[in-house]
């Protein structure tokens, strides 16, 4: 997100974001756990959108939860489950499907560092795409394991 002050554009966000919902091969399961009038936690699912060190946006079809805190569980593909603490920031309401900005509040430096490292990586790509160069895929890439972009090229991965 940019704010424009005296004439430039300045970037607010803090880490680069992955796209889920474009170019990812693997579904991503998300859930929500808050607790009912027993302490009995209760999980609501919910679709990843997009994914930085700092934060994320999901989609829910129930209103998210009227929490201070949210215990987070994301499993991606070529990550075990990250249990992650968060806050909702903003939400909109569209037909009964809400858009919810989630911010970080607890995430262990490990996973921080692997999705802010999977997030420069795919914007590397899309960066080498735009320009045409003729490497786009790279066997350093370490979100190689979510693509689905029709430019990702297998050959390098291949086992020799």
């Amino acid at each position: 997100m940019t704010k424009k002050t005296s004439k430039v554009l300045q970037e607010r966000r803090q880490h680069v974001r992955l796209p889920i919902l474009h170019g990812i091969l693997e579904p991503v399961e998300i859930e929500f756990f808050t607790v009912d009038a027993h302490g009995h936690p209760i999980p609501q699912p919910a679709i990843l959108v997009d994914l930085s060190a700092g934060g994320m946006r999901l989609i829910t079809f129930m209103a998210p939860p009227h929490t201070k805190e949210l215990n987070i569980v994301l499993k991606l593909n070529g990550m075990k489950g990250v249990p992650l603490t968060g806050k909702i920031s903003w939400v909109k309401e569209k037909g009964g499907v809400f858009m919810n900005g989630i911010s970080f509040s607890q995430i262990s430096h490990d996973d921080k560092k692997r999705i802010n490292e999977m997030a420069e990586d795919y914007s590397d790509c899309d960066t080498r795409y735009a320009l045409k160069l003729p490497e786009v895929c790279v066997e350093t890439c370490r979100g190689h394991h979510l693509c689905n972009k029709p430019q990702k090229d297998d050959s390098l991965f291949k086992k020799k």
